[in-house]
């Protein structure tokens, strides 16, 4: 028996993470009171319809505080049932956020008439903390697209099924702002810069000549090696404490060249010692 609760702020996605796990055979229910989801649990750990088998929840910030303090208890309640029982919660930035409640003319749940809009985001964030601080994953929908964040959940779920941790690498471009809700962020502005020379600019870490002048550089191939290095060192560690996603965010000045060589390169390295892995280009087109 599988209950995925999902959770989020209002715009950030929950709709399509929701029906993105229908098209994966579960049984979904939008807006569940939280008071509810104990009897769901109950009623899910005796029900033998094979329908249930694969449910899930989404909880929006309607629910009353006091009964959001509860979910950690309500999550190790239904694994003590014998339910694998795991929590997803979507976050994305307040300004990202007003933007599409301006451009899909929707109303935000909590705004009233003395309540404007950037409040209402504010205040649903500090109700959903108690459900982003349980979550098993947190994903940034910022700068994610609708098919991105398919793939995104899609992906989680395949990793959780599997002994490997699932391993999210993305690269991108400091000076378009650091990833939000990362496990783990490397710089690799120090190595060498292909953007400097005439016959790479226009390219980027996928192509042979941009990987060819990395690869020549000592400097590129010792920051490799030490990145690969930590990770044999801990991702047992991380794994044996029941982590069954990381996400390696690599950024350099523009997210075209050192980052992009870099999260293939992990990415050949991951996939060679048996884990999934999923790489996002933040930058490319």
């Amino acid at each position: 028996m599988k209950l995925v609760i999902l959770s989020g702020l209002s715009g950030s996605g929950k709709s399509v993470a929701l029906h993105t796990l229908e098209d994966l055979g579960y049984y979904c229910i939008d807006n569940l009171p939280l008071f509810l989801l104990k009897d769901l649990v109950l009623r899910l750990n005796d029900s033998l319809n094979q329908a249930f088998t694969q449910t899930a929840v989404g909880i929006d910030a309607r629910t009353s505080p006091d009964e959001l303090r509860y979910l950690p208890e309500l999550v190790q309640s239904a694994q003590e049932k014998g339910i694998e029982c795991r929590v997803i919660f979507l976050d994305t930035q307040t300004d990202t956020l007003i933007r599409r409640f301006s451009e899909t003319r929707r109303k935000h749940p909590l705004t009233r008439g003395d309540r404007p809009l950037r409040e209402a985001i504010h205040l649903e964030r500090r109700l959903l903390e108690p459900i982003r601080r349980t979550a098993d994953i947190r994903f940034d929908t910022t700068q994610t697209n609708i098919h991105e964040l398919r793939s995104r959940v899609r992906g989680w779920l395949v990793g959780s099924q599997s002994p490997n941790a699932l391993i999210l690498l993305q690269s991108f471009g400091f000076k378009h702002g650091v990833p939000q809700d990362v496990d783990f962020v490397f710089d690799v502005r120090c190595l060498p810069n292909p953007h400097w020379q005439p016959a790479l600019k226009a390219l980027t870490g996928l192509d042979p000549m941009v990987v060819e002048f990395l690869e020549s550089s000592p400097e590129v191939r010792r920051m490799r090696d030490d990145i690969l290095a930590f990770f044999e060192r801990w991702i047992p560690s991380f794994e044996t404490d029941g982590r069954s996603y990381l996400t390696i965010a690599i950024g350099c000045t523009g997210g075209q060249h050192r980052s992009v060589y870099m999260a293939e390169t992990l990415r050949q390295h991951f996939e060679g010692i048996g884990h999934k892995v999923m790489v996002r280009h933040r930058e490319l087109p």
